[in-house]
């Protein structure tokens, strides 16, 4: 099924405990090490994939899904669009339950074939973000203020 709506996103990250990150980049500046990080701090089991890494946030890092022992819940693309395919059929076998988009990955059909198996999907969103915004860590007070932006707002003139 695809997940868009506010509910559903929150069932998906209340029943998934791991989380394989495909694309996981060992270099701290990435929006992939972030959004590990944070999950890792907010009690998820992170699990790293990258054929060029060993280690990565002190975990042991897969080469594929495939090779993942553990059970995997979600699967969290951190990849072009048009590597997506291989890595949502390789997300069927291993049995996930979600494969989960990041922010700027659409494939429509990936998502369609994941869907057919019985998977949630999740599209063009990030898994750090929906999580602060559903679970109360958009700001420093902890209040769903249900705006995400980088722009300041303009200040208010002043009467004069």
């Amino acid at each position: 099924m695809i997940v868009d709506d506010a509910a559903g996103l929150r069932r998906v990250l209340q029943a998934s405990r791991v989380i394989a990150v495909v694309g996981l980049s060992p270099n701290w500046n990435r929006p992939s090490y972030f959004a590990a990080k944070y999950m890792l701090e907010h009690g998820y089991t992170v699990i790293p994939v990258n054929p060029a890494a060993t280690e990565i946030l002190g975990r042991k890092c897969y080469p594929d899904l495939a090779a993942i022992p553990d059970k995997v819940d979600l699967v969290d693309v951190f990849r072009r669009p048009e590597d997506v395919m291989p890595i949502a059929e390789e997300a069927i076998r291993i049995g996930a339950r979600c494969l989960w988009l990041q922010l700027g990955v659409i494939n429509r059909a990936a998502a369609e074939r994941a869907a057919g198996a019985g998977l949630d999907v999740v599209m063009d969103r990030c898994v750090k973000i929906e999580y602060a915004r559903l679970f109360g860590g958009l700001n420093y007070a902890g209040v769903n203020t249900r705006i995400i932006s980088a722009k300041r707002p303009s200040c208010p003139s002043l009467p004069g």
